[in-house]
Order: C-alpha cells, then sequence, then structure tokens
C-alpha cells in the first residue's frame, strides 16, 4: 500500500475500510499490517501533540461487537507496544466511553481509540481517535495516515533487501530512532505496559450518577416505577439496559437485541434505519414500556420511542433534547445539521424561544460550531444531528447517545413522579407531513466543480423565480410559503461522492408532488446530472 491508499481510508475525522471478506467487490484494506503502522503513527502523533516521550503515554483501547474487533485491537496494540506506551485494554466498549477514559481518574488515559465502524456492514471496520480536549479533527487523521504510509513504506522496502532477522530490526530503528521495533513488546495483557480495564463498568457508573443528579426527588431505586425497552441492535449498547436502567430499578423486560453479535442478524444497528426504529416501535409498545430507546453499533447515536409507539428521532429527537434543555437555557441557541426541517425551527423559536442555527451536516462541524459560539459569549448547550449524534456542552462537547438517554430517562422519572407524561415535552412540535429525500448521480469527472456550478445555477433560477432563499451555510436552501407549495428543499453536494442530495418536505398533503416539480425545473439541463428520481 502506498500513501493514496492509506489516505482513501480517511472518512473525515474518522479511519474506516472492509477488515473482513464477504462482500463481493469489497476486498480488504484494513490489515493488520495497516492497523500496526496506525498504531504507531497514533503513538509518535499524541507524543508530539503533548510534548511528551511515547513510553510516558498511557492510550486505552476498546472496541464494539464486529467479528474484527479483535484482531485489529491486537494489531493496533503492536504498533503502540513498538513505541514502549503504556496500553490499557477495554474490550468492549462504546466510543463515548473511550473519550471518558481520558476523563476518569482511574484511567487518566492520554489518548484513546475506538475500534468501530459504527452502522456499516459486518464486514467493516476502522478506528475513533480521542485526546484529552475531544475527538480529533479531519487534518490530525490525514497526518495520522500519511505517517503510518511512510512507515509501512519502510518497513517493505528494507524487507524486500534484507532478511527479516535482527539486522532488519535494528536497521529499522537505526534510520528511524523515533520508531521503535515492534519486537520491543508483544502488548500481551500480562505485560506491565498493558493491562485489562472495566471501562464499561466504571461508565455505567457515570451514567447512573448522572440520571440520579438530574432527578427532582430521591429514592434508593429511582427508576423502579418505569418500563424501558432498549434495542441495542446486538452493538455495544446492551450495557445501558442492564447496567445502568436495571441498576436503578427500571423493568427492562422489553428490551431486545442486547447480546453482542458482530453479524447483526436482527437489523442494523442504526436509529435513521427503518426497520430498525420499526424494531424498536414494536418492543416498546408490544412491552408496554413508558419508553424506547434505540442505539448504532457504538453507543454515540441515539433515538427514543414514546409508550404509544409515536417515534423519536431526526428532527424529534431534537426537539425534545432542546426542549429538556430549554428551562435551564433560556434564549440559548441550538446548532443543528443543515437538513432540520422549518418545523423544529418554529417549535425551538417560537415555542420554547430559543435560537436555531441550521448549519453543516458532520457530527463534528455543528459540535465545533457549537463550541466556537460559546468560546464566543454566546450560549450553546446542544449541537445535534438529525442521524442522532448530539452533543452536550456540560458533557464535553462529547456526541454520547448513552448520555442523551439519560436525559430522556431522567425527564421521564421526574415527569412521572410529579403525575405527567414525557410526551407534553414535543407536543407543540408541528407534525410531519410530506418529506423525502433524492440522490442524483453526476457523470464523468470533476465532480465537485460541476456540481458546484449547478448550485449556482439552481440559486440564481430560484432567485429569479422569487422563491424565498434563507441563509444557508451547505448548499442551497428555499423555502415555499405560497398557496400552492408550503415547505422547504435543500440541494447540496456530497463531500465525497459523487452525489447531489435533494431534502424535500412538503408542509401539506399532495404538495410534495407540486415541490418535486418545482424541482424538476430548477434542475433542468444539466446533462451529466442524473434527474430521473424526479420522474
Amino acid at each position: 500500500m502506498n500513501e493514496h491508499d492509506f489516505l482513501k481510508l480517511q472518512n473525515g475525522s474518522d479511519i474506516r475500510g472492509v477488515a473482513l471478506e464477504g462482500v463481493d467487490g469489497e476486498h480488504v484494506n484494513l490489515t493488520t499490517e495497516v492497523c500496526r503502522n496506525i498504531g504507531t503513527a497514533f503513538a509518535l502523533w499524541l507524543s508530539a501533540k503533548t510534548g511528551r516521550g511515547t513510553e510516558s503515554l498511557v492510550i486505552g483501547i476498546g472496541r464494539d461487537s464486529r467479528l474484527s474487533g479483535e484482531a485489529l485491537e491486537n494489531a493496533l496494540i503492536e504498533g503502540l507496544a513498538a513505541q514502549q506506551v503504556t496500553i490499557v485494554r477495554c474490550s468492549l466498549a462504546t466510543t463515548p466511553a473511550m473519550f471518558m477514559g481520558t476523563v476518569f481518574e482511574e484511567t487518566n488515559f492520554d489518548g484513546a481509540i475506538m475500534i468501530t465502524a459504527s452502522h456499516l456492514p459486518f464486514n467493516r471496520n476502522g478506528f475513533k481517535f480521542f485526546d484529552k480536549s475531544g475527538g480529533l479533527e479531519r487534518a490530525d487523521i490525514t497526518e495520522i495516515l500519511r505517517s503510518a504510509a511512510a512507515q509501512y513504506d519502510t518497513t517493505a522496502r528494507q524487507s524486500s533487501v534484507v532478511s527479516p532477522d535482527s539486522t532488519t530490526q535494528q536497521s529499522a530503528e537505526t534510520q528511524h530512532p523515533n520508531i521503535k521495533s515492534a519486537h520491543a513488546h508483544t502488548g500481551d495483557s500480562g505485560s506491565p505496559k498493558c493491562r485489562p480495564f472495566d471501562l464499561i463498568a466504571r461508565y455505567s457508573k457515570h451514567l447512573q450518577d448522572a440520571i440520579r443528579k438530574g432527578l427532582n426527588f430521591h429514592a434508593e431505586k429511582p427508576l423502579a416505577n418505569l418500563k424501558i425497552a432498549v434495542d441495542a441492535g446486538n452493538g455495544a449498547g446492551g450495557f445501558f439496559a442492564k447496567q445502568v436502567l436495571k441498576a436503578l430499578g427500571a423493568d427492562i423486560s422489553g428490551s431486545r437485541f442486547l447480546e453482542p453479535d458482530g453479524t447483526f442478524p436482527n437489523h442494523i444497528p442504526n436509529p435513521e434505519n427503518k426497520a430498525a426504529m420499526e424494531a424498536a416501535k414494536n418492543a416498546t409498545v408490544q412491552s408496554h414500556s413508558d419508553l424506547g430507546l434505540i442505539f448504532d453499533t457504538d453507543v454515540d447515536r441515539m433515538s427514543a420511542v414514546l409508550s404509544d409507539g409515536t417515534e423519536v428521532n431526526r428532527d424529534a429527537i431534537i426537539a425534545m433534547t432542546a426542549a429538556i434543555l430549554a428551562p435551564e437555557y433560556p434564549h440559548s441557541t441550538i446548532v443543528t445539521d443543515s437538513v432540520t426541517s422549518d418545523r423544529l425551527t418554529f417549535f425551538l423559536e417560537q415555542e420554547l424561544g430559543l435560537i436555531h442555527l441550521r448549519y453543516m451536516r458532520g457530527y463534528k462541524n455543528v459540535i465545533n460550531k457549537c463550541r466556537e459560539l460559546n468560546e464566543q459569549g454566546i450560549t450553546s448547550p446542544l449541537a445535534m444531528e438529525t442521524s442522532g449524534h448530539g452533543a452536550l456542552k456540560d458533557n464535553y462537547y462529547l456526541d454520547d447517545g448513552a448520555f442523551l438517554a439519560v436525559k430522556l430517562v431522567t425527564a421521564l422519572a421526574n415527569a412521572k413522579h410529579a403525575g405527567k407524561n414525557i410526551e407534553s415535552l414535543i407536543e407543540k412540535l408541528p407534525p410531519m407531513v410530506e418529506e423525502t429525500e433524492l440522490r442524483f448521480k453526476i457523470r464523468g469527472d470533476d465532480f465537485k466543480e460541476y456540481g458546484t456550478s449547478i448550485l449556482q445555477a439552481f440559486k440564481e433560477r430560484a432567485e429569479k423565480a422569487g422563491f424565498e432563499l434563507p441563509q444557508s451555510y451547505e448548499g442551497v436552501r428555499i423555502s415555499f410559503k405560497s398557496t400552492e407549495a408550503q415547505g422547504w428543499m435543500l440541494l447540496r453536494l456530497s463531500l465525497h461522492d459523487p452525489v447531489m442530495p435533494l431534502n424535500i418536505e412538503s408542509t401539506r398533503k399532495g404538495g410534495l408532488v407540486k415541490l418535486k416539480a418545482i424541482a424538476r425545473t430548477l434542475l433542468q439541463g444539466f446533462d451529466r446530472l442524473d434527474i430521473s428520481a424526479l420522474e
């Protein structure tokens, strides 16, 4: 593999690749050798950032339930051990828990790696990285991958001219004194430089404490009168039912798919997946639970289901979380991604008295914007995407699905104690009427340049037609308030793929057809753009 191959593993601020064979046309590129070099590169990156030698660093490693997780973990550990890093093996863990390992006194990680590919198929895997300031940025991942590629190339060249004995080992160390031999430490759990730690147990105690702190009443088992159904999708989130909810007295008998299984036999662990939400809905209604919760594989995202089967996802989960926070943060700003709807803006601003800042897609984008606002003195308690990624200012700006679930469970417990229900929090959120997302493929090369020209023409045509164009940080958004069409649409360009997604929402029954017709008119004449989905 060359540097270009390594860089292809970058997915924004994460690394993702194919770790197992089994899917036609997808071949393994996240090999053990690649992972070994990524482990070394992360140790060197963290050393440079902290200004400390690698031998003084403590790095935690955890993984979700994927079949390839343990093998990749072992490979990473070899790369880290080569730099004499102290390694803490957390085994099955979650992405938020791995960051909290940098916070907890018992662990005090200098850095952490979570092995996960979120909701992607069983054959994929990847890495999310943290230091004490939070998740790494896109530029950091690029630097780490370039460093890993350079080490991979050096090792490959040396192996081609020198037999793999002690001479090779000495040669590599002589040419690159900062890179220590992978044979220096095996990384075995019994090694003084590698130890196990039950991070999920410590993290569960943290979540229990957060629930108790948020309650308006005191009880030894404060959730004893609640029935909550958790759907973990056979990912890493089953602990929340057993070690958080049940430990505080909740009835979790309606929960499903709590056991980790990297084949994901029941449904994709993804709150945005319709089949997954339907499963969570059925579990909640059939068990007569007060609330249903659904997590993605590594538990940095969540959505919910009310007792009557109402799905609380996308706009609604943002609305409910904001409603919980509003009394504590009046007139504050809620940052969301670009595809949130006008109905959410109405609810946040007209009903809750908050400010809605609709920003760019990408959980790091909304989190960084939220952080930036607070640093400027503008209070912003929440950054949240319709995907279920949500980060609280008071929780280290960490996109933590379990912590968001804690907020909902606490609100439910307080409401039940006061003889009320949690549904009232979003009863004034206007209902969703009609919506769709269409994805138009761009043919040919230079899709970014061509897509940008389409956006410009789309905007000019909309302005000429007299449509309202509200401020948009991503793509072109149009609002429709006429008697013929009411709703909105957003056309944007994918960052990585030759695709232009178009989100359309109508606030009137039958209005979607009219909005599609308008979009078709605005997008005619682009020979490389396939808009057949509008027919």
